[in-house]
């Protein structure tokens, strides 16, 4: 029997359908998202980290038999049952219409060392994976055949506590696979389905577990298996852990070995995306098998691999691209390259930026632009910033000629956009709005809504925002041993009448998580206004390895127990998926200011403009294309932190963005919002909140970023003319 079958098995006749619901991660964004799972154990759905196949394994016989005699409880899964067997059969989506040369049979294998799909399946960091996860989502929705090829990593990204210091001690927790959505894949003698591969000089085996992502499968590898060495099983221990060794080692396996698990799946895809430089491996595989069956040389291959093979660039800066020192090649690929035909010269050649240096290393971003036919950043300004980088590589091109477009990121707004506002949306712009969210008039019925309407559900998800933040707060200060009164504060920590500011990333220097409180006395006049407060919410982790952004994440720690502003500054411990959600969808105002042009992108601000937040961010990333302003230059959907003030010098630089920050908050921002009538609603306020909709939900979502995958990177030529973008009814 299959994990599915037997979970069936223990069910009741009734509640047999939860377990295809469970193991089908397209629940986490179906209508009845919120309560379907959670009506059987509230407190127990919270410990088992929403989890849908923990929460069925651990009920009693007695809980599950009273849920199997209560006709609402059975004609809700009954209901979305059928609606995921109608999803799943449909015959003709918008991508079959439009790219049918993109089939079931020839399938997108996306590769990305992250996937965020669920807080229940934590195999993802921050906005790499998210990313990636929100990428198949909509590519199920749109009905574009894929696969994701990722590692199914023993204890995931690091876990995050503070200490009473407010130092950032990271720790780790084993994922248990049998309890989680996934399924061991086996072959028809009930065996693991497994790949091998030469890694340190021995033979490593993996095992390929399936994540079911609406249409779309998710495989992922585990090096944890009882006949590998004991350090080859930890190969996929951690994500973005260990050193270099261990990164290449990774990498490896899910390059190479994701060629080779798909082949020993039977998959023949059409196209393989590489999500970043860490798959880029997966070209010299590719390239390896076609010379073993055509008995052709590299060099005559080597324009095949390139036209299947397309490339995504997430990163900015050259630093941040994975690089491998030649002796450290040599102890990975001394095997390999023969294979290839190659010699080590040839073969180092094909991830050298400069050609003839025996010093320069191994890079994976220039393996993949090297074998790849398209290659694309992930915002119009990392466009531009990515040809300057890579111009080195196109020494004949100028700057504007360099092969790198971009697509910008969008967020799958069916799971960020909170449910109370998909409700309101379905009111007014019409219960398919999901649907053809790509098209700007879907929008513009926003302008109809309510302002009362849409301002008491914003301020119910602040006081969920609030509620979640005083109850992780107050654990997380139970657990480091504080005082009882400090423990009991937490009760009263943040106010819903209050202007609440999110702020939530990675903790790493260039994101100037403290820029806030680079003027320490003006930031506490503004947070500490008696008539017109401000407050804030922050979270996030810092790399392990990353100890000036640990600093930050302490200098932030000491700021909170500032008796001025002790209720109005936290910041939520082990930030995941589900904290985000509540933040993007409670906040008044989300806060991005990293140095230019160091954001590739960004999402997270992408996020509440579905839920009615507004951004104010320095122009980087998306926030370039999205910013609006008026013929005098104020911002009319948002704010622009600095402007477009850009120095080399950084210490300039953060002085102009928190002088910028600090103007607007006190000229603009708290003015703005405080302006309100005598039933507490801000009207102009709410009218930047509906503007914040309107322009930015038609353009920074991914049914419009998938869109332009499929017709200017996977079926190039592609037009979708007369066709609009649509995604499958969810209703």
């Amino acid at each position: 029997m299959t994990t599915i079958e037997t979970l069936r098995a223990k069910l009741p006749f009734p509640l047999k359908r939860l377990a295809d619901l469970a193991y089908n991660y397209w629940w986490s964004w179906s209508c009845d998202r919120t309560s379907l799972f959670q009506n059987i154990n509230p407190d127990e759905w919270q410990r088992c980290g929403h989890n849908p196949v923990a929460i069925l394994e651990s009920a009693s016989y007695v809980r599950l038999t009273q849920l199997a005699k209560e006709p609402a409880y059975i004609k809700r899964v009954k209901a979305l049952a059928d609606q995921l067997d109608r999803y799943l059969a449909e015959k003709s989506p918008w991508a079959s219409r439009v790219a049918p040369q993109i089939s079931p049979e020839r399938p997108v294998a996306y590769f990305c060392a992250e996937f965020g799909i669920h807080e229940s399946l934590p195999i993802y960091s921050g906005g790499l994976g998210i990313l990636a996860g929100d990428h198949l989502k909509s590519a199920s929705d749109l009905g574009v055949p894929m696969v994701g090829i990722g590692l199914m990593y023993r204890q995931g990204y690091f876990r995050q506590r503070l200490n009473r210091g407010g130092w950032q001690e990271d720790y780790y927790v084993d994922n248990h696979f049998d309890q989680m959505p996934l399924e061991l894949m086996k072959n028809q003698q009930g065996e693991p389905i497994t790949i091998e591969m030469e890694i340190r000089q021995r033979i490593v085996k993996a095992q390929i577990w399936l994540a079911r992502v609406g249409r779309v499968k998710l495989y992922l590898l585990d090096s944890d298996r009882h006949d590998n060495d004991p350090i080859d099983r930890w190969l996929t221990g951690h994500l973005y852990g260990g050193n270099q060794e261990t990164r290449i080692a990774q990498e490896v396996m899910l390059g190479i070995g994701g060629v080779r698990a798909l082949k020993a799946l039977g998959i023949t895809p059409s196209v393989y995306h590489l999500n970043e430089g860490h798959a880029a491996f997966c070209t010299l595989e590719i390239a390896r098998q076609e010379i073993q069956r055509s008995g052709k040389s590299f060099y005559d291959i080597e324009a095949d691999v390139r036209e299947a093979c397309v490339f995504t660039t997430h990163t900015p800066v050259p630093a941040g691209h994975d690089v491998f020192s030649s002796d450290l090649m040599d102890s990975y690929f001394a095997h390999y390259w023969p294979t290839l035909g190659l010699s080590r010269e040839q073969f180092l050649a094909l991830g050298a930026r400069r050609l003839g240096d025996p010093w320069e290393p191994f890079g994976m971003t220039v393996l993949a632009l090297r074998m790849c036919r398209t290659a694309n950043g992930v915002s119009e300004l990392h466009g531009e910033v990515s040809r300057k980088m890579w111009n080195i590589l196109y020494p004949d091109r100028k700057e504007d000629k360099v092969p790198i477009a971009h697509i910008t990121n969008g967020v799958h707004a069916r799971t960020w956009t909170a449910p109370l506002i998909s409700d309101l949306y379905s009111q007014y712009l019409g219960e398919d709005w999901s649907t053809r969210m790509v098209d700007p008039k879907t929008w513009e019925k926003v302008d109809e809504i309510p302002d009362e309407e849409i301002w008491w559900r914003h301020q119910v998800l602040k006081e969920r925002l609030i509620a979640h933040t005083r109850a992780k707060v107050k654990m997380s200060r139970q657990n480091r041993g504080e005082e009882q009164f400090r423990i009991d504060a937490a009760d009263k920590l943040l106010d819903p009448n209050v202007l609440t500011i999110g702020f939530a990333r990675r903790f790493s220097p260039y994101k100037r998580g403290d820029l806030l409180m680079r003027d320490a006395e003006r930031a506490l006049r503004i947070f500490g206004n008696l008539e017109k407060p401000v407050q804030i919410v922050f979270a996030g982790k810092a790399h392990p390895a990353d100890e000036e952004g640990k600093r930050i994440i302490q200098r932030l720690m000491e700021w909170c127990k500032h008796p001025d502003i002790l209720n109005r500054v936290a910041l939520v411990e082990d930030y995941d998926i589900y904290t985000g959600q509540k933040l993007v969808q409670g906040v008044d105002v989300w806060l991005n200011n990293p140095r230019r042009p160091l954001e590739a992108s960004g999402t997270s601000g992408q996020k509440v403009c579905f839920n009615g937040g507004i951004n104010c961010s320095v122009l980087d990333g998306w926030w370039c294309e999205g910013y609006q302003a008026d013929a005098n230059g104020k911002g009319t959907n948002g704010w622009a932190i600095g402007e477009d003030a850009h120095t080399s010098d950084q210490e300039l630089q953060d002085r102009i963005d928190s002088e910028s920050l600090y103007r607007l908050l006190e000229e603009e921002i708290v003015p703005l919002y405080y302006d309100q009538d005598e039933n507490g609603v801000p009207h102009r306020w709410i009218g930047m909140m509906k503007a914040s909709i309107k322009t930015n939900s038609p353009l920074f979502n991914t049914d419009r970023m998938i869109a332009d995958y499929v017709t200017q990177v996977y079926a190039p030529g592609t037009s979708v003319g007369a066709e609009p973008i649509m995604a499958s009814v969810l209703a």
